[in-house]
């Protein structure tokens, strides 16, 4: 029987949800993502080289595998083309595998402006947005003025739509942010000029994919982000703009929960936060510096150094709940060879209060002090071990006690960043 499997991130993004996509796409006929725009950054490791995509998903480096943007996503005309011409010029066979729902809202260039005027306007309260426009675009689909993928294929229809729209953004942008405005005839002709490209691709996502499903065929729905980026959810208003959660997978492609049948959590071994916000267990010493050196934490989008600290057991409960996880993936397990001891969070103190499981909000969250268990470290190397019973004692009673606090069973355990630096415990796609 086909089996359909979620992959969302289960920390606050960053948790290395590519290399897990790409490893199971062996097992399905198409990778879909759901939410997000390009500010995501998939990394991927095959045989050394090093691939990072944005929008795309993570399944487009199997050749037999088709890719789909479902219409909870939203797309940057400039965004894909140029990360289908990055993967084509670098032997990968990527233009006539991907499909894109007509129903996704465009990112233009007026959401960028938008964009970057309020993290300026906002100063020291800046959200810490990627500055893509990606939060502007949901926006706009909320307000029920979006320009979608699907008006590309009616010029007049999409330029009006444009001007109508920029009435209001330059408005903002002069009168209220006091920065440039933006050429809204420019914007029109050079969208237009890349729409061909872009219509060619366009497919009703969600009907295909319940046909192919009712013809045996099996999925996976990646995510974007992180769990506690969530827009309800998550550290708000430090979050993303989208859902990220699990279930979004059903109306962010077009297919009914029930055909989603196991939801696997990509986590760090420890944690990582990129941008503003609350973070419990957050370091500022020598350890925090030595897990982003030994980690390379630094956004494979952005480039800028990520927040460091260790795993945080009381958000990854949270997690679990709102996620309903069936597995986990722990990542980066090798970052920790040599610590001489390892902190697990296993909950928080909180207002004289312990707490097991991460409040809701911004303000309640940067009030939280983490509950710790230390564990010895492991001297012996963990890298490229693609044997559970291979690991030292010691990281693996480090797993079984994280295991047991987020109160999921591990399913794989990452131990390098190659596509064969992996432990299977358990398939996803196992009956």
């Amino acid at each position: 029987m086909a089996k359909n499997v979620v992959v969302v991130g289960a920390q606050w993004g960053d948790e290395g949800k590519g290399k897990i996509v790409d490893w199971l796409t062996e097992s399905v006929q198409g990778v879909v993502r759901f939410n997000g725009g390009h500010n995501a950054g998939h990394t991927l490791v095959i045989n050394g080289k090093k691939t990072i995509l944005r929008l795309i998903p993570s399944g487009i480096m199997h050749p037999h595998v088709n890719c789909y943007i479902g219409n909870g996503a939203v797309v940057s005309p400039q965004a894909l083309l140029a990360e289908i011409d990055e993967l084509e010029a670098n032997g990968v066979k990527a233009e006539d595998r991907i499909f894109v729902s007509g129903h996704c809202p465009l990112i233009l260039p007026y959401h960028v402006a938008l964009d970057h005027a309020r993290e300026v306007a906002l100063g020291d309260k800046k959200i810490g947005t990627t500055g893509r426009g990606i939060g502007p675009a949901y926006e706009d689909k909320v307000a029920r003025r979006a320009v979608h993928v699907s008006d590309l294929l009616d010029p007049e229809l999409f330029a009006e739509k444009v001007r109508r729209n920029c009435k209001l953004i330059n408005f903002l942008l002069v009168d209220f942010y006091k920065a440039n405005p933006v050429d809204v005839e420019q914007i029109i002709s050079d969208t237009l000029a890349l729409a061909p490209r872009i219509t060619s691709k366009i497919a009703d996502v969600s009907h295909t994919l319940n046909q192919k499903m009712r013809a045996g065929e099996q999925f996976l729905f990646e995510g974007a982000q992180g769990t506690m980026l969530d827009i309800d959810h998550g550290t708000y208003p430090y979050v993303t703009s989208s859902n990220t959660v699990a279930g979004s997978a059903s109306p962010g492609a077009g297919v009914g929960p029930q055909k989603l049948n196991y939801v696997l959590g990509i986590t760090k071994a420890y944690c990582t936060r990129v941008g503003e916000g609350p973070f419990p267990t957050e370091l500022f010493d020598d350890d925090g510096k030595k897990l982003r050196e030994k980690g390379n934490e630094f956004g494979a989008v952005t480039g800028r150094p990520r927040r460091c600290g260790w795993f945080d057991g009381a958000a990854l409960r949270r997690s679990a709940e709102w996620n309903g996880l069936s597995g986990l993936a722990v990542m980066k397990l090798d970052v920790l060879d040599g610590f001489k001891t390892v902190r697990l969070g296993v909950g928080y103190e909180y207002k004289g209060q312990r707490l097991e499981v991460m409040p809701v909000g911004a303000d309640a969250v940067a009030e939280c002090k983490p509950i710790y268990e230390d564990f010895p470290g492991w001297e012996e190397s963990t890298f490229g071990i693609t044997k559970w019973d291979d690991l030292p004692l010691n990281a693996r009673r480090y797993l079984d006690r994280l295991s047991q606090v987020a109160g999921v069973p591990i399913a794989v355990v990452s131990t390098g960043p190659d596509r064969e630096n992996t432990i299977l415990l358990k398939n996803p796609f196992a009956e």
